[in-house]
């Protein structure tokens, strides 16, 4: 029986790279988002090509009793979980100095970006818990998908960067509680990753890549990202709890 995956934001950008991948290593997925069912016929139609079953479930994570349906379809539907990927995010509307950042901004970005993922950790960590006692051989994992802005400040969007930062808290957190299961929880710091969210901003980062920005040179892509995801929800790093995978070309490395 094929492994059941929960990605939010997993209707397009970099969610749909990771529900490629995801699909394409043999998951049934839940993808979630906000949109309409029926603006995501057409990428659920690709999703099913790669030979995977596919339900989407509209919902706001920062809404409890949206929360609570995007959990139950997937019992519903599967009856199980065993990796869930946190990756539905927001950018702020707009880019403020830190100076000027207004409550409405933060209040927002904080909701979906940290308040959503963290409960939906528990919520998932709680069943996985449950079914890891009802069935010992049960393999799961949570996936939480941040940014390199977790750990890099800009000073133009700086609830994006908390929220952030509360992800890769949120990663030790839920790795620490769940070590005595031995359900291992990761993080994805991607970097600049070509997507509709990082689009208004393409001229800035092109200026930036061609003066050496990264150590590749070039932009990520949602493929690059999925990569990572499904190497980590494949099973083979069960004893790296923990972890961050960077995902940036070499954006955080120290150089000379």
């Amino acid at each position: 029986m094929n492994k059941v995956a929960l990605v939010t934001g997993g209707s397009r950008g970099i969610g749909l790279g990771i529900a490629k991948a995801l699909a394409a290593g043999g998951f049934n997925l839940v993808i979630n988002g906000v949109r309409p069912d029926d603006t995501v016929s057409s990428t659920l139609e690709e999703l099913h090509k790669l030979g995977t079953q596919v339900e989407y479930c509209q919902g706001d994570i920062s809404i409890a009793s949206d929360r609570d349906k995007i959990v139950s379809s997937v019992k519903e539907k599967f009856g199980a979980l065993h990796v869930l990927v946190n990756n539905a995010g927001v950018a702020p509307l707009v880019r403020s100095d830190v100076l000027e950042t207004t409550e409405e901004s933060f209040d927002r970005v904080l909701s979906i970006n940290l308040k959503g993922p963290y409960f939906l950790c528990q919520a998932a960590a709680n069943w996985m818990i449950e079914q890891k006692k009802t069935d010992p051989l049960f393999t799961g994992c949570i996936i939480n998908v941040s940014s390199v802005s977790a750990i890099v400040a800009s000073v133009n969007r700086g609830e994006y960067c908390i929220s952030k930062a509360g992800i890769a808290m949120t990663t030790q957190l839920f790795a620490v509680r769940l070590g005595e299961f031995d359900i291992p929880v990761f993080e994805v710091q991607p970097g600049i990753i070509s997507t509709d969210m990082t689009a208004a901003v393409k001229e800035k980062y092109d200026k930036l890549l061609a003066n050496g920005l990264t150590v590749q040179n070039r932009w990520g892509f949602p493929e690059d990202v999925g990569k990572a995801v499904a190497a980590l929800a494949s099973g083979n790093f069960q004893f790296s709890t923990g972890q961050v995978v960077m995902v940036d070309g070499g954006l955080t490395l120290r150089r000379m």
